[in-house]
């Protein structure tokens, strides 16, 4: 089993991460627009949407499984997972954090609108495995210790089930495997009803809270909705979703692969610069957002069901593992440019 990083990446720290490879006058465009308008929901799903996510996995877990995630979780968190799902978000601003911003999303090339592990997973420096899919292979590993007296100390728990229940939030985000070139919608400047914005913050928050404003409701009124559609719209789908191959603990890649094609879809599809994006673009949209909240959770929840005791013991050999990348891959990672 090969784990990339556990706290400080490895035995020591990463730099802050670099631009990533853009024309200078571009990358100083992002910055700028970064700093002024959208740092606070440029890391993924805002509160809300975490929440959702992770409320929905609480309700599907096993005996076992919810036992071990409240032994783990931190004090305040009360038992309650749902209130701790952001905490990645909150710290990845902070210098000692600073490593971990990689790690909640996955750029993809240009317009391909299609997705490759050993091509798109590293971060600007070109570290393999540095993107939000080599994350929850990371912290489904690390949590495949959790009783295991040869790993007592190893890792810290705690940190990895927060960080693998954000990123499964962040996966399931169809702008966080968005284009390379605007860094996942983030340099698309849009209007949102009347207020100025950027696409990927539209996706991370805007929909959402406006359908809580539209439909007069809560968050937990939201939840309760999902689980509506869950238990009868979508509950001949839900194996699907549940399921994640043969002898396979952690499936992020499938995951997305589909976030990659609903953005190309839906995300990207009549919002170019300068749009302004009302009902038209909320009402055909939020159904998606919905269902990827919904998926989310439910794939948190199966997932963690594989990795605690319980109806899916053994634990099965290959969780947590990388995949092989080499030259005789999809793509060769000596000339990622050509993939």
């Amino acid at each position: 089993m090969k784990l990339l990083f556990r706290g400080k990446f490895g035995e020591g720290e990463v730099p802050a991460p670099r631009a990533r490879d853009m024309p200078l006058l571009g990358f100083l465009i992002r910055i700028v627009f970064i700093f002024l308008h959208v740092l606070p929901g440029i890391q993924s799903w805002g509160k809300e949407g975490h929440y959702i996510t992770c409320k929905i996995a609480e309700g599907l877990l096993s005996g076992e499984a919810a036992a071990a995630v409240k032994s783990l979780l931190p004090e305040y968190a009360n038992g309650d997972l749902a209130a701790v799902c952001s905490w990645p978000d909150e710290v990845s601003h902070r210098a000692h954090w600073r490593w971990s911003s990689p790690l909640h999303y996955v750029d993809t090339p240009d317009f391909r609108c299609n997705y490759d592990y050993c091509r798109d997973c590293h971060d600007s420096s070109k570290n393999i495995n540095r993107c939000v899919a080599g994350a929850i292979y990371n912290y489904s590993a690390q949590l495949s210790t959790y009783q295991n007296p040869n790993f007592t100390g190893q890792y810290n728990l705690t940190e990895a089930l927060l960080f693998l229940s954000h990123f499964f939030g962040d996966i399931h985000q169809p702008l966080h495997c968005g284009f390379l070139g605007d860094a996942g919608g983030n340099a698309i400047i849009v209007h949102w009803y009347r207020r100025k914005s950027n696409l990927h913050h539209v996706w991370d928050t805007m929909i959402i809270e406006s359908a809580l404003k539209k439909y007069n409701m809560d968050v937990s009124m939201m939840v309760e909705s999902i689980w509506t559609n869950i238990l009868e719209d979508w509950a001949d789908y839900v194996p699907s979703w549940e399921s994640c191959g043969v002898n396979q603990t952690v499936c992020p890649n499938w995951y997305a692969a589909e976030s990659i094609s609903l953005a190309c879809k839906f995300a990207y599809k009549n919002a170019s610069p300068g749009t302004t994006l009302g009902d038209d673009y909320f009402f055909t949209r939020l159904p998606h957002v919905r269902k990827r909240l919904a998926q989310g959770g439910v794939r948190l929840a199966a997932t963690l069901n594989r990795i605690f005791p319980g109806v899916y013991s053994p634990l099965h050999p290959l969780a947590g593992t990388y995949p092989e990348c080499s030259s005789t891959s999809a793509c060769d990672r000596e000339n990622l440019s050509t993939c």
